[in-house]
């Protein structure tokens, strides 16, 4: 898997850090990222070019930024089927609960989906904008005190599907997250990405 090229304009690294579990599409690069490195930054510097952004929630805009990715050894449809199944996300994923689809003929997300959930312990109300199937999931995201763009980007890979998710959060509320704990973005959604993975391989 060679399609992909990570953003290199605001430091050359390559690779994920160790806790991406090894993911195919950077198998093969180095060196890794340093650990001591601000975590904004680090995610900041690991982002893909191929994630699609709308020009009011981009990487540059953002108060609080996380990248994460993992290697899930399953097809990308049965990883797809997972994450637009919301309803059941608090099922595998603890940081999630009460979620809600407006559609009331579907448990399912699907292009132009309203939903609301609670994560982080806000109320958050989404509205999906990006959505290709088996490949490709976004949504809006307000909540209290912040403006979120979430994208989730699924690619084939020899040994199952490699996922990666990224997320902007803004506002006020992004910036307290961000100081009170630096890494708590990005861990949250390298657990997401880990029951993510292990649903998906059951």
């Amino acid at each position: 898997m060679t399609s992909i090229k990570r953003k290199t304009h605001l430091f050359l690294l390559p690779i994920l850090m160790a806790c991406t579990l090894g993911l195919g599409i950077f198998s093969n690069s180095t060196p890794a990222v340093s650990q001591s490195a601000p975590p904004l930054n680090r995610d900041m510097a690991m982002r893909l070019a191929e994630i699609n952004w709308p020009s009011s929630h981009t990487p540059a805009k953002a108060d609080h930024f996380a990248n994460n990715a993992i290697l899930i050894a399953t097809p990308c449809e049965k990883v797809w089927q997972h994450l637009i199944d919301a309803s059941k996300w608090p099922q595998w994923y603890p940081n999630s609960r009460d979620v809600r689809i407006a559609e009331e003929a579907t448990n399912v997300l699907r292009e132009d989906s309203k939903f609301s959930w609670v994560t982080f312990d806000i109320t958050i109300q989404s509205r999906v904008s990006e959505f290709v199937p088996n490949s490709r999931l976004a949504w809006f995201g307000t909540g209290e005190g912040v403006d979120a763009y979430h994208n989730w980007y699924l690619v084939p890979a020899t040994e199952g599907c490699d996922v990666v998710t990224e997320e902007v959060l803004k506002g006020k509320g992004a910036v307290a997250m961000r100081e009170q704990d630096p890494n708590g973005m990005h861990t949250a959604h390298q657990l997401w990405l880990t029951t993510l993975k292990t649903v998906s391989e059951r």
